[in-house]
């Protein structure tokens, strides 16, 4: 899987325009979380148009790759993501939060396709994926699924649990990617409940891990690779991401992780972000 120059540029071309629309949607909708989203924009491109097997047209196509979001509330990335792979038309992504709109809040499986769960509470995500990756080693089936997971919610006693049962397993088709961006809706995460040394915990419970630049697509893909590559434990990815990321005035600030920009700020916002364009990662720095 080869990802040439032209490719790498239009993946982070993607990745700014997935932030467009995250803006205008929380812009549209008057609420929704900001900082978030904002900073998974190169992930999801890398998953959606890149990395992952699936079928936009076909989504309950049996061999795809599962992709489960646990922390809901950045759903703004997922659904611009979504939408513009093809799984449901790009005027939609305006009802955002509103009444009878397919496009709640957090996630719901049943309302809209190409969503694998319905998420929410924060901590239940990395279970769900053990299921579904569990369910596919019983059948011997060959697709692999991903979870993609915040810093904050691993403050759950409930995701240590699952921890520990994917490690004792070895559930080598699943792979966990943490959004480390430092933030909750109270502050920083090391000031709320420190986390740290987060990749000491999950090496002591069998898993193997990688550490990359959320924002850098080349090595977030290796990582990727390495993972599928590892037949014998589980890997996450630990994704150090800046939230808010391509927006001056949200970036790693823990007020932006829970509310929208205003229309005035959203000017600004799209304004820095189409000032940014297509550039890759070397061309940002």
């Amino acid at each position: 899987m080869l990802l040439s120059y032209h490719r790498l540029k239009e993946l982070y071309k993607t990745a700014n325009r997935l932030r467009e629309d995250v803006i205008e949607m929380l812009t549209e909708a008057g609420s929704g979380h900001s900082a978030g989203p904002l900073g998974m924009a190169e992930v999801f491109a890398a998953m959606y148009f890149f990395i992952l097997n699936h079928r936009p047209k076909e989504p309950s196509w049996p061999q795809r790759d599962r992709l489960i979001l646990s922390n809901g509330h950045i759903c703004p990335i997922l659904y611009a993501t979504l939408a513009r792979a093809g799984y449901f038309p790009l005027k939609e992504l305006k009802t955002l939060r509103k009444l009878g709109s397919r496009l709640q809040g957090h996630p719901h499986r049943k309302s809209l396709s190409g969503v694998e769960t319905t998420s929410g509470p924060l901590g239940s995500g990395l279970s769900q994926a053990i299921g579904v990756a569990l369910a596919a080693r019983l059948d011997g089936a060959r697709y692999h699924t991903y979870v993609i997971m915040s810093d904050g919610e691993h403050q759950e006693g409930n995701v240590w649990e699952a921890v520990m049962f994917a490690g004792k397993n070895r559930l080598s088709n699943l792979t966990a990617i943490i959004d480390r961006n430092n933030i909750q809706i109270d502050g920083y995460t090391e000031d709320v409940m420190p986390l740290e040394p987060l990749r000491d915990k999950y090496q002591a419970f069998g898993w193997n891990v990688i550490d990359v630049n959320g924002h850098d697509i080349e090595e977030f893909v290796a990582a990727v690779l390495e993972a599928k590559a590892v037949y014998e434990k589980p890997t996450v990815i630990i994704a150090h991401t800046i939230p808010g990321k391509g927006v001056s005035f949200m970036e790693q600030k823990y007020q932006w992780h829970g509310i929208p920009p205003t229309k005035e700020q959203a000017k600004e916002a799209l304004r820095q972000l189409r000032r940014l364009g297509g550039k890759i990662k070397s061309e940002h720095d």
